[in-house]
């Protein structure tokens, strides 16, 4: 009875971090969606719009390793539920912007807030989870940052044409405190499960992780492939919205189509990994990354949208790949006590492009009046990544010696 109420009670914490990295992505992707109106609002220039969205991720970014270290100080549960609340807090005061300083301010404490609940979910799937199947479970819930970016723009647009962009933040960041206190009554301190606080082994300090060049090769194939994910995010409505000359009820339906692409590849990304690549999971980065890249360039030669949208939907594919490579790898390989902060680590690495990103294409279009250069950037990162894969050995027992 107690083995079948674990189960139960993983099955529940499980599905309730999905649906919670669903909404963060929807609050996230919400910023994209206004941008034009917020433009409008404040008389911004594109390259105003793109510090806007590097300021969340350089807050992201800058709470990957202390999110995870606290998920493995103290568990994943309570670590969960304050960046739920206090990201979802910030959304609505996104609202509440009067300035183009109010409003990088606001975004960046919001990046903060949110920052800590990647490496917390994944440590979570360490405490709900044997080591065997932690890949395929990271991977599994990763599957819902692109079902949550598929979802924003079918949920955001409509709410930012009918209420305007300043009360749809505020709709969406009431929306998700009242899912932190459901998280709260229905998930238990996952130490109960599994590999908890009380029964993981002595931890290891810090500086054993950052020694590790293996984690600093995850982090640069994914700054690689985040820049092309952060940027595409950011910037495609409204490269569509401008350079192809598509309304945002239009952007709205088109743009979810390829997270369709990205959430299957995803959820499947661990599976492929352990079974067919098992210590040649290098090979796997390489060929997504060189696939993404090549796609990338199609894409942006594509004459009409439905050829682009093809295109785009095999970037996000492959590119997905690489995502859930990169995060189930250090859940197959480090001991338990350093899963959250490994995560954070390689997530440092992806979130810094979420950063460096949006604003130079900011930049770049500014400066040269049009996306090309900014997809010869994005380009020019996949390449990057390929070139570090190849360097990648896993073909080792265990990242880090196991304690006597």
């Amino acid at each position: 009875m107690a083995e079948l109420s674990n189960r139960k009670t993983g099955i529940v914490a499980f599905v309730l971090l999905y649906l919670a990295y669903c909404i963060s992505y929807i609050d996230r992707a919400a910023i994209s969606l206004a941008l034009a109106q917020i433009g409008k609002d404040f008389n911004l220039q594109a390259a105003d719009l793109g510090i806007v969205i590097s300021a969340f991720f350089l807050g992201y970014a800058a709470m990957q390793v202390p999110g995870g270290w606290l998920s493995d100080r103290f568990g994943s549960k309570y670590v969960v539920i304050v960046t739920i609340v206090m990201w979802s807090l910030f959304t609505a005061f996104t609202s509440l912007a009067w300035s183009l300083t109010s409003l990088i301010a606001i975004r960046f404490i919001f990046g903060i807030a949110e920052g800590g609940f990647p490496p917390a979910s994944i440590r979570a799937i360490a405490e709900l989870f044997n080591k065997d199947n932690r890949p395929k479970m990271s991977a599994l819930l990763l599957s819902s940052n692109y079902a949550g970016s598929m979802v924003a723009p079918l949920i955001m647009a409509p709410l930012i044409l009918w209420l305007g962009w300043r009360h749809a933040f505020n709709a969406i960041g009431i929306a998700g405190v009242l899912f932190a206190v459901v998280y709260f009554v229905f998930v238990p301190h996952l130490s109960r499960i599994g590999v908890g606080p009380a029964t993981a082994k002595p931890r290891a300090p810090m500086r054993e992780l950052m020694k590790n060049p293996l984690l600093w090769q995850l982090m640069v194939v994914w700054f690689g492939l985040s820049c092309v994910n952060k940027g595409l995010d950011s910037w495609m409505p409204l490269y569509l919205l401008q350079q192809r000359g598509l309304d945002l009820k239009t952007v709205g339906v088109v743009a979810p189509i390829p997270f369709v692409m990205a959430t299957i590849a995803t959820a499947m990304g661990g599976w492929v990994m352990t079974t067919f690549f098992a210590e040649r999971e290098k090979y796997l980065l390489i060929g997504s990354s060189a696939l993404t890249g090549i796609f990338l360039y199609a894409m942006y030669k594509a004459e009409t949208i439905t050829v682009l949208i093809v295109y785009q939907s095999l970037v996000y594919f492959f590119k997905s790949f690489v995502l859930a490579s990169v995060i189930a790898l250090p859940t197959k390989l480090l001991r338990d006590d350093q899963i959250g902060s490994g995560v954070g680590m390689v997530n440092l690495g992806g979130h810094s492009a979420g950063f460096v990103a949006p604003a130079a294409i900011g930049f770049i279009v500014t400066g040269s009046g049009s996306f090309d250069a900014a997809f010869g950037f994005l380009v020019a990162m996949t390449a990057m990544s390929v070139v570090v894969a190849a360097t990648i050995n896993t073909a080792q027992p265990k990242l880090t010696p196991q304690p006597a």
